[in-house]
């Protein structure tokens, strides 16, 4: 990825040869006691282009003054605070966001004069969400490209120095978010990896760099799983080249006997559909079909390096769904992990199939408090909220309630999505227990009434990230294909509610 900028706390001036300096305006225009001081270094430069711009300093507005009067500075960059009193954390995370993607070309120093119009400090914990919204907006997956001059690419930014008075208590708030950063960063990494870069194994590889960390690590291959008895995932795979992986990652930071939150990433690292083979057009974006697994990893990551109080389970499903002679059918028969029967009626609804085992597995082996499931499930997602907010379905209302809170703070929003016995119908079978596709109405929740019936009395939600793991709109704190969707929820998650 892109080089990201080295982010700094400091109670420093702007800088004294090249580079910018971020002033922070509020309502109206007004100015804080520095950015007055260096207005007047300008003659009235700052002031009289607020005036000439109608600037008004509504939040994430910008406006520019190229070499300024006076000054050694390659720009001044006014960007707008708005309302400092009605700003949320994930306001402030836009704020920094915004203030990195208005920079251009090469920066070797930007400074934040991080301050309110009156003069006041702004709260620590807000620069450290500004300072993370900045390190998000600088990240661009640029590993493939040989011209790094593109336009896509992100600036140059050698050094962000946020300048407060409260630069220290601001630096220890931003230690803990700059680890979920990293571990958000990773899971965009992950999707935007091209497939014969990032099979299932080599995925399991990229997993056990978590050892690292202090996470624990076990890769199961097909012998392991065929003794489990995983026929439904172990039935996606059967028609590629290479091998899948169920990959278990531990993390013991909590109680020595308390039972662990769990979490279960969808991993299909590239999806052609298998026999239901889909339209070749925009069937390259399949290659983020294993987002789910990749927050999942993400999540591990940040919650390892951050050193969370809580024990922690991940599970990964790590396929490629291909067509071969190899390949299962539609009509075929499978026997899932928990024994229950799966008729085929289409290839292409492969993930529930992997989740199916993977929750199976994480109940018999785990015993968790809770499990959270996340995958790039069903287009029918998208067509009911978009890609604004990932679905939510779950068996235990005090854990949706708790993923709906979480998801308005950190702005990666989820909507809850009904379960019901009458839409549980879609799915029986004249054949066999159940089968994997309830056709096209109500598509994402005859889905997750399919995982629920591998689900036990543990409280479980499902996620399904199809609009907003991949390909989701560009924002203030993201500018890749891949968002890293989901990481920042269930560390908000895990924080809030399972950390002693």
């Amino acid at each position: 990825m892109t080089d990201l900028p080295k982010i700094t706390f400091a109670k420093a001036d702007p800088p004294k040869k090249k580079g910018v300096a971020i002033v922070l305006a509020g309502d109206g225009g007004a100015l804080g006691p520095r950015g007055r001081a260096l207005d007047d270094a300008t003659e009235g430069a700052i002031r009289r282009a607020i005036k000439a711009a109608a600037f008004k300093g509504k939040r994430k507005s910008t406006l520019d003054l190229f070499a300024p009067a006076n000054l050694s500075l390659d720009r001044i960059l006014i960007v707008g605070l708005g309302d400092p009193e009605k700003a949320a954390a994930v306001d402030w995370m836009e704020l920094g966001g915004t203030c990195v993607t208005k920079l251009t070309g090469d920066v070797p120093e930007a400074v934040v004069l991080a301050e309110l119009p009156n003069g006041s400090d702004i709260p620590a914990d807000s620069l450290a969400q500004f300072a993370t919204g900045a390190k998000l907006a600088a990240y661009r997956f640029d590993k493939y490209k040989t011209n790094k001059k593109d336009e896509d690419q992100a600036p140059k930014i050698g050094k962000l120095v946020i300048s407060a008075a409260n630069h220290n208590p601001a630096r220890r708030a931003f230690a803990a978010l700059d680890a979920v950063s990293d571990g958000t960063l990773l899971a965009r990494d992950l999707v935007n990896e091209p497939a014969n870069n990032l099979g299932p194994q080599d995925f399991a590889e990229r997993a056990r760099e978590l050892t690292r960390l202090g996470v624990e690590v076990q890769v199961l291959d097909v012998r392991a799983m065929r003794r489990l008895g995983m026929g439904a995932l172990l039935a996606v795979a059967q028609g590629a080249e290479r091998e899948p992986r169920l990959v278990v990652m531990r993390w013991n930071g909590g109680r020595t006997r308390s039972r662990p939150a769990a979490f279960i990433g969808k991993g299909v690292v590239f999806d052609t559909g298998g026999i239901s083979i889909k339209p070749g057009a925009n069937m390259e974006d399949m290659k983020g079909d294993m987002a789910g697994a990749a927050t999942v990893v993400g999540l591990m990551h940040a919650l390892a390096k951050r050193k969370a109080k809580a024990n922690v389970v991940g599970v990964v499903g790590l396929v490629e769904n291909m067509p071969d002679g190899k390949a299962y059918r539609p009509g075929d028969i499978l026997t899932a992990m928990s024994g229950k029967t799966i008729e085929v009626i289409n290839t292409d609804a492969e993930g529930r199939l992997v989740l199916a085992d993977a929750l199976t597995y994480v109940q018999r082996e785990i015993k968790p408090a809770f499990m959270v499931n996340l995958a790039t499930l069903t287009g029918a997602i998208i067509i009911a909220l978009g890609h604004q907010h990932a679905g939510l379905f779950a068996n235990d209302d005090e854990l949706a309630d708790r993923l709906l809170s979480a998801g308005t703070k950190t702005g990666e929003k989820v909507w809850r999505m009904p379960l019901a016995e009458e839409y549980d119908k879609l799915i029986d079978s004249k054949f066999a227990d159940m089968k994997n596709a309830g056709g096209r109405a109500a598509g994402a929740i005859s889905a997750a009434q399919f995982l629920k019936r591998f689900v036990d009395e543990t409280p479980w939600a499902h996620l399904d990230i199809a609009g907003t793991g991949m390909a989701s709109p560009q924002t203030a704190i993201n500018k890749s294909w891949a968002s890293g969707f989901g990481v920042r929820l269930l560390d908000r998650l895990v924080a809030e509610h399972y950390e002693r």
